[in-house]
């Protein structure tokens, strides 16, 4: 017989304690661990060592092969996952409620011209259906939905129908006979995870998870459930705007660099082959306090337009306030235009906006912000024509940034005549249909700017 004991369990990070504790010592939260039944499968001993095929290589004798993968109807969706989808890998994609990552699997179950194995713990098979049929026309006569959270069920049914793709939505309402406790607790996710992960691996079927994230935005359960998969997938953006970004933060197969942009529309989600077209507004007339960033994502070049707007602080305290960028490097910008170049912004309201609610880290922002800045204080419009990209050091200087020449060239691919960059840059002596103004400082790029 299997020996049964409990143990307490944190519900956010999944650290394991013999006794109840009011906080949890790995995470420090307060009043998060909750009593579990833990099934012990068997209770005699496993040999310490066991015939095995497997033995002791050299690493240059070893044979490499490149992994076989499955392209999908979506090419953001492969550009993310490095190329498609491999056999036998395990993929979980999180974000929030609402955001899209239904639509997204059930749009590549719908389009894919595979046997799929959608399992839904969450819908009923006629709630699936109607979505099906408001987000397109296609119909794949090889999707079979099984709605159902029992794990032995869902894989005694994929054994019994070997699909060729398997989804499941989500990996927080699946439960396991094995384990005692509730759905979605640490040592049920943990189970399942498991166990779909070695079916996973034994049938060579890749598998997609939906995961639930915590207020935090972190993933809801252990955090080693983001260890034991192959690619772990990030779907966010603001509900109140149309752009999902699809981001790897794990990819055991390829980079973890690159974005995949979709729009939310009334037929589901709409790839975005062009972003940069789409993202800079059509402006009848020039505005101060806007200019356009050129930045990286990945090998993907795009171009962001930066909004600022600078005015007196009315209620004494002046407010700092951002959208879409670090609040903190915005406060560093603004400390470095009033040391270095003597810009009084410290008694002005200052708020910033990246437009279509975009958000990003890339360092070559700044000189766009900056410019931004100082034309809203100024009151003097930038060209729409202009362009910027470069990091700003502490001390007033332009840095250089990475890839320069795939930025200017998506600048002139778009009609640009003018780029600012830093002087530092390495540039390849070839000829380019857009001015190159290089800077070396702020005061510098400020007279060059107005």
């Amino acid at each position: 017989m299997a020996k049964l004991r409990t143990a307490y369990f944190c519900q956010n990070c999944g650290t394991q304690y013999s006794q109840w504790m009011g906080q949890c010592k790995n995470c420090g939260e307060w009043n998060t661990l909750v009593e579990e039944v833990v099934e012990k499968t068997s209770s005699h001993k496993t040999p310490p060592f066991s015939k095995s095929k497997q033995h002791v290589i050299n690493i240059v004798e070893v044979e490499t092969n490149e992994e076989p993968r499955i392209k999908t109807p979506s090419e953001e969706l492969n550009r993310v996952l490095g190329g498609g989808i491999v056999l036998g890998s395990v993929t979980l994609i999180g974000g929030e409620p609402g955001i899209g990552k239904s639509t997204l699997l059930l749009q590549l179950a719908l389009k894919m011209k595979k046997k799929v194995f959608y399992v839904s713990g969450e819908e009923s098979a006629s709630q699936i259906k109607m979505r099906a049929d408001r987000l397109t026309d296609i119909q794949n006569p090889n999707c079979f939905l099984y709605t159902e959270t029992s794990l032995e069920k869902i894989l005694h049914e994929a054994k019994k129908l070997e699909p060729d793709f398997v989804i499941i939505d989500s990996i927080q309402t699946l439960q396991s006979q094995l384990i005692e406790s509730s759905p979605g607790t640490v040592s049920q996710i943990r189970e399942c995870s498991n166990e779909i992960i070695k079916y996973a691996k034994e049938n060579s079927i890749p598998v997609f998870l939906v995961g639930h994230i915590t207020k935090d935005g972190q993933i809801a359960g252990p955090k080693v459930l983001e260890h034991m998969v192959d690619v772990v997938l990030n779907f966010d953006g603001d509900r109140n705007h149309l752009f999902r970004l699809l981001r790897a933060n794990k990819n055991r197969f390829g980079s973890t660099s690159e974005i995949g942009i979709y729009e939310m529309v009334s037929q589901g989600l709409k790839e975005i082959k062009n972003p940069s077209e789409i993202l800079i507004t059509k402006k009848f007339e020039e505005l101060s306090g806007n200019s356009v960033a050129v930045t990286l994502e990945g090998n993907r070049p795009m171009l962001l337009e930066i909004q600022a707007l600078v005015s007196t602080a009315v209620y004494g305290t002046p407010q700092r306030s951002s959208t879409g960028f670090d609040a903190k490097r915005l406060n560093m910008l603004l400390a470095v235009l009033e040391k270095r170049a003597g810009f009084q912004l410290g008694a002005k309201d200052v708020f910033l906006n990246i437009t279509g609610g975009i958000k990003t880290d890339d360092p070559a922002l700044d000189l766009a912000v900056v410019a931004s800045i100082l034309s809203s204080n100024e009151d003097i419009a930038i060209s729409e024509h202009y362009c910027f990209a470069g990091e700003i050091g502490l001390s007033g200087e332009i840095r250089p940034i990475a890839q320069a020449e795939q930025r200017i060239t998506e600048a002139e691919k778009l009609g640009y005549e003018k780029i600012f960059i830093s002087n530092l840059n390495k540039l390849p002596k070839k000829k380019f249909g857009i001015k190159i103004e290089e800077v070396s400082k702020i005061e510098d790029f400020h007279e060059r700017l107005f």
